[in-house]
């Protein structure tokens, strides 16, 4: 959001070096668009017939050009001339003007020539054909960090002498001399005592594991925030509220570039291979948009075209999604509802494109090793009873509990981080959390164990070929009602679970909050969802165990016969899950396609519904921002949110720069003003964009101009154009007066003149203001009155203006 006459100091605008704007950029982000200019105002068909063919051949203005086009913007381009510095946000009505204009003159040319037509058709098709590149590259990534991650997640434990590239599951699948009862002893796996002490039994031998566990994860979470602290510090979270941001028009120079692609794919398994309490899904929505980023610069029509971009960019996060669950339609759904912020129809079908190749292509790679694209796949025999949903609610409530709770503990733990010491020792940090971590972890199973693992084993309905303490009920073998268990009575193992689930629970709530906004890559959505599983379970159990021994309670015995298996942990397990994800992330409709593409579990999309939409009830109740929304706040990063209805009875002129004390709007005239004056108001100002008026005592408004245009216009000027000095006047008009004889001459920048700039009235309402700034992702508005320009509204000036009548503190806007 250029912040056109804010106070905040823009340092890439000030004064300096063409060079400097081309090399602003570590990565490939910066664009060379040529330059453009809405022009409205021939009144006549045809060109004065002063205007000679070869007059105003140099970057002069005149009309662009000096035909009676309203728009050329290929004629003359000025490098760097209409693009965006960082932290500044797009215009997304030039953008899209432009990519209209582009595509009216493919048009024209297609009519003219075979070779035309042939380039008109490549356009068109460009789009598909980087959708399936984006799928293919997004499918590949995601099945090689999967199969990573699970290999070094299991190097903690032990190695496999029959092959060190295998993890635990397939080196035991590699055997012969494994039972279906043992099937995770095998002798070619060999945990660490085996090998440096050459037992397994006893207590050293536990010590040695104890240590070797610890001493991997330390390993690994020291080189995940080492590789990302010196080589890509943007590559650490999860990255969704940036993406947000970003797709809303801001530009964050590099945090989508090629060094943060290769950071954090490596550094996510290894984030992942620690057992920190994170997960790889909201990194890798991430890892898709960098490799759609990547990808836009083999396509002119993408690369020159920041809101275009932001449509492939929609469309690569529906891919991460779509295989970091296995779920195309959730992750379509989820580009839609969380992330978007423009979304039109053909930008649905291309991400549906996009995300059915990604699932195919981590089909293809097959990275669970189970033939299926799902993560948990359950198969559930028993279907649910209407009396479930008062338990299912239950769980939603806590979900929203949960979410609202987790959302205020860590935004104060990631402030308390921002704001003191702490913030400025990110290595230390990531070491002592992922050391208490491992050391609580290493003693109990559940912990233990990786966190996609764990919600697996809780999602699982159990069978009689089952060995999980889970499914340790007494009675099992009793198959008199055929292959189904009945009367499941809890053994000793099943509450030895319990137990050991809880101080689980306890750990994951408590270690999430801080783990959630450290210097590596980590996603919410799988400890969230552990958490939810882990509370699910327990109600589960707990509603069949008082199920089994009060069978004669008035709400069981019209539904739940004598012996037969009536409840399904695993079912309130998957139901916990939805809910607590909801309750953090606020998702609803995209979250329950996710849980039941997720799972196989379609005919349980009632319940799945009931708890998702109760959780962000509660959770609404308590704070109306998502996890994601709360960190792009507490970040400053001037996002519109459009879900948000603005109701306050105040004024454009309420909001509007300068206010009654303040000095005068800093403006040009279109015709008085010479270089050295421009060049002045550019070094003693930190506006990003100067309105341009008739004169200073009309205040008659022509156009806006952006800085960084102004800059480097007349730095291309002095270069290129013969005898302009700093006398030279600039002339932001159609044609330039004749001038006295030795004048020099003259520098026209009408081409670079936004001719048609958003106004309102001073007496505009606000809530009408907030409203064009949404729905045209405007970056400021100029507020007239009776025709005279008398100030701006930016879209800073907005979000401040939105905090304050929320009563938060306006001054957490950081950015343009």
């Amino acid at each position: 959001m250029a912040m056109w006459q804010g106070a905040m100091d823009n340092r890439g605008f000030q004064q300096g070096s063409f060079s400097s704007f081309q090399n602003s950029s570590s990565d490939e982000d910066l664009m060379d668009i040529p330059t453009t200019a809405m022009d409205f105002s021939m009144r006549d068909d045809v060109p004065p017939l002063d205007r000679e063919v070869g007059e105003d051949k140099s970057y002069n203005g005149g009309g662009i050009g000096y035909s009676n086009r309203i728009m050329d913007f290929l004629e003359e381009p000025i490098p760097g001339v209409g693009t965006y510095d960082d932290f500044n946000t797009i215009d997304w009505v030039r953008e899209k003007s432009r990519d209209r204009d582009r595509h009216r003159e493919i048009t024209n040319k297609s009519k003219e020539s075979t070779w035309a037509l042939i380039h008109s058709v490549s356009d068109a098709f460009s789009g598909w054909l980087l959708m399936l590149l984006i799928g293919l590259l997004s499918g590949s990534l995601a099945g090689l960090i999967d199969i990573s991650a699970h290999w070094m997640t299991d190097l903690k434990e032990g190695i496999c002498t029959g092959g060190f590239w295998f993890n635990h599951e397939h080196c035991c699948w590699n055997s012969d001399h494994v039972t279906f009862e043992e099937r995770d002893k095998c002798p070619e796996w060999n945990s660490w005592s085996q090998l440096i002490i050459s037992t397994d039994e006893g207590a050293f031998a536990y010590i040695v594991n104890y240590f070797m566990y610890v001493l991997w994860a330390l390993l690994f979470a020291f080189l995940a925030v080492s590789l990302v602290k010196v080589f890509a510090p943007y590559a650490c979270g999860s990255g969704i509220p940036e993406i947000k941001t970003i797709l809303s028009g801001f530009i964050i120079r590099g945090y989508l570039g090629k060094w943060t692609l290769v950071i954090k794919t490596i550094t996510l398994v290894l984030a992942v291979s620690s057992g920190l309490s994170l997960g790889k899904e909201g990194p890798l929505v991430h890892v898709a948009c960098c490799c759609g980023n990547i990808l836009c610069h083999c396509f002119n029509k993408y690369r020159k075209n920041e809101a275009k971009r932001r449509e492939v960019l929609s469309a690569a996060a529906a891919a991460g999604v779509s295989v970091a669950f296995g779920a195309p339609i959730g992750g379509v759904l989820f580009s839609l509802e969380e992330v978007s912020y423009y979304f039109p129809l053909k930008t649905l079908w291309r991400s549906f494109f996009a995300a059915l190749v990604a699932a195919f292509t981590l089909r293809s790679i097959n990275p669970f090793g189970n033939s299926r694209l799902v993560l948990f796949y359950v198969e559930f025999h028993t279907p649910w009873h209407l009396f479930e949903l008062v338990p299912f609610i239950l769980l939603g409530i806590f979900g929203g509990l949960w979410g609202a709770l987790f959302i205020r503990t860590n935004i104060a733990w990631c402030r308390k981080r921002k704001t003191t010491q702490l913030g400025k020792y990110p290595v230390i940090e990531v070491l002592v959390v992922t050391a208490i971590t491992a050391i609580l972890a290493f003693p109990n199973e559940y912990t233990r164990m990786s966190t996609s693992e764990l919600i697996s084993e809780l999602f699982n309905d159990c069978g009689l070929l089952d060995s999980s303490k889970l499914c340790d009920y007494e009675n099992r073998f009793n198959t008199s009602k055929g292959g189904e268990l009945p009367d499941r009575p809890a053994g000793v193992g099943v509450y030895s679970a319990m137990w050991q689930l809880a101080l689980t629970l306890i750990l994951k709530i408590v270690i999430t909050i801080f783990t959630f906004g450290m210097k590596i890559p980590s996603g919410l959505f799988i400890p969230s969802m552990a958490v939810g599983a882990i509370a699910g379970r327990l109600l589960g159990v707990g509603m069949e165990q008082l199920a089994y021994y009060h069978q004669e309670w008035t709400i069981f015995n019209s539904w739940c016969s004598q012996g037969a298996d009536c409840i399904t942990p695993g079912l309130y397990a998957m139901v916990g899950a939805a809910a607590c994800l909801g309750g953090v992330t606020r998702m609803t409709v995209s979250l329950v396609v996710i849980m039941f593409e997720l799972t196989g579990g379609l005919e349980y999309i009632v319940p799945l519904m009931a708890a998702a939409m109760t959780s962000k009830w509660v959770a609404d109740a308590l704070g109306r921002e998502g996890i994601y929304d709360a960190h792009i706040r507490l970040n400053g990063y001037p996002f519109l949110e459009a879900k948000e209805e603005f109701a306050h009875k105040t004024l454009a002129m309420d909001v509007m720069k300068p206010r009654r004390n303040d000095p005068l709007l800093t403006v040009l005239t279109q015709d008085s003003m010479t270089v050295e004056d421009v060049e002045t108001i550019i070094s003693e100002t930190t506006y990003s964009g100067f309105p341009v008026v008739v004169s200073r005592e009309s205040q008659r408004l022509v156009g806006f101009v952006l800085r960084r245009d102004l800059i480097i216009s007349i730095e291309n000027a002095r270069k290129k154009q013969d005898g302009v000095v700093s006398t030279s006047i600039i002339y932001f008009t159609e044609h330039s007066p004749p001038l006295p004889p030795y004048t020099p001459p003259t520098l026209k920048l009408r081409n670079i003149l936004d001719l048609s700039p958003f106004t309102v009235t001073d007496l505009t309402p606000m809530e009408i203001v907030v409203d064009i700034f949404r729905k045209l992702g405007l970056r400021q508005c100029l507020v007239t009155h009776n025709g005279r320009l008398l100030g701006i509204i930016t879209k800073k000036d907005v979000l401040k203006h939105i905090a304050q009548m929320a009563n938060q503190d306006p001054d957490s806007i950081l950015f343009n």
